[in-house]
Order: structure tokens, then C-alpha cells, then sequence
């Protein structure tokens, strides 16, 4: 990865999936206790994250054919992401209505993002 461009559509992914992962959490939280605030914000951060991932994936990406492959892979995984957030605030309307299990088909997809695009669990 000799391109530093990179490290912004990376950065971008794993601050979306931080996100995400946030409101899930957040969408869970036993109501009894008070959400920690470094998660609020992360989950408050989510459509800004949203709409950098949703441009990034729209441009146009010039480099080496290694560096576009993996420019590729990136934003597949921010619009796999991007899907599989829709389809859980379809099912669930908004995050104040979620149920414990609505968000397993996005945490799906977030584990297989952190695992083959992040390289984490």
C-alpha cells in the first residue's frame, strides 16, 4: 500500500463501522444504566460518517491496479454496510423501536467487514 489515499477510505471504514457498531450497542442499552458518552458520540457521528463513506464510494480512484483493487474492496464494504444500515432502520423504524435481536443481519455484516476488509474480529 504505497498510496496514502488508502488510509483515508480505510480511516472512513472503520470510523463507519465504529458507528455503526455504536448504535447497535446504544439501540441495546439496558435503560436502567446511563450509555457512556464516547459511545453516544460515536453513534451521533453515524449519518456524517454515513455521507463520507457514500462519496468516497462514488469517485473516481486512480492509482496502481493493487491500489484500486483494494480502493475497490473498501468501498464495496462501506455500500454493504451502508445496505445492510437501511435494512435494519427499515425493519425497525427507528433506533428508540429496535429490539434486542432486529440488529443481527447488520452485526452479520459488520463481523464480516472488520474480519475481511480490516483484517479484525
Amino acid at each position: 500500500m504505497k498510496d496514502k489515499r488508502i488510509l483515508v477510505f480505510r480511516k472512513a471504514l472503520e470510523e463507519l463501522v465504529d458507528s455503526l457498531d455504536a448504535t447497535l450497542r446504544v439501540a441495546s442499552w439496558d435503560a436502567a444504566e446511563q450509555v457512556p458518552e464516547p459511545l453516544k458520540d460515536s453513534a451521533s457521528r453515524l449519518v456524517a460518517r454515513l455521507g463520507t463513506a457514500d462519496r468516497l464510494a462514488a469517485g473516481i480512484f486512480s492509482g496502481s491496479v493493487a491500489d484500486k483493487a483494494r480502493v475497490i474492496a473498501l468501498t464495496d464494504a462501506m455500500r454493504r454496510l451502508e445496505s445492510a444500515y437501511l435494512g435494519y432502520r427499515s425493519k425497525n423504524g427507528s433506533i428508540a423501536r429496535s429490539s434486542a435481536g432486529s440488529g443481527a443481519e447488520l452485526k452479520a455484516v459488520l463481523e464480516e467487514v472488520k474480519l475481511q476488509s480490516l483484517g479484525s474480529a
